[in-house]
């Protein structure tokens, strides 16, 4: 019997079959697994990130819509919100309710009316304006308020490598 994650994702896959959304493309790993998408961003213009297209893999559990999927960059990517192996670190994708660190709102945080899209959109927007506030990658939040020239070198060659492959 299907689950209500299996359908859901099931539905958001066909619509965005249908009606791709420009700045990504996403679609399943393996045909045989709906709750494991690929994802291609490509790096929004007017950013340092613009002409990047990085590679990531959401991985969605089993009670989803109740609780987020993970989302980890396969692709080098430099940046304060993702953690050094690849893993995002934004609230959306963080348990619902409250935080017990306190940094964020139940509001800001997981619930179950987001979708593939409003998850990528999040990511997107994340890449265009980091939150060095409370950082996944210290060394990134470090360099992106102390040494910009540096931030911005290594992001320019994580681009490129994006390129490359």
């Amino acid at each position: 019997m299907a689950t209500q994650g299996t359908l859901l994702l099931q539905k958001q896959l066909k619509d965005l079959r249908k009606n791709p959304v420009d700045g990504f493309s996403a679609g399943l790993v393996h045909e045989s697994n709906i709750f494991e998408w690929e994802v291609t961003i490509i790096g929004p213009p007017d950013t340092l990130y613009d002409g990047g297209y990085f590679k990531a893999i959401m991985s969605f559990p089993s009670n989803y819509p109740n609780s987020p999927p993970t989302v980890k960059f396969t692709s080098e990517i430099w940046h304060p919100n993702v953690y050094p192996d690849g893993r995002v670190c934004i609230s959306i994708l963080h348990p619902p309710g409250d935080d017990p660190n306190g940094y964020e709102l139940a509001s800001e945080r997981w619930s179950p009316v987001h979708t593939v899209e409003s998850i990528v959109l999040s990511i997107i927007s994340m890449l265009s304006s980091p939150n060095d506030e409370s950082p996944a990658n210290i060394d990134a939040a470090k360099e992106w308020r102390e040494r910009r020239d540096e931030f911005k070198k290594k992001v320019s060659r994580c681009v490129r490598r994006s390129q490359e492959l």
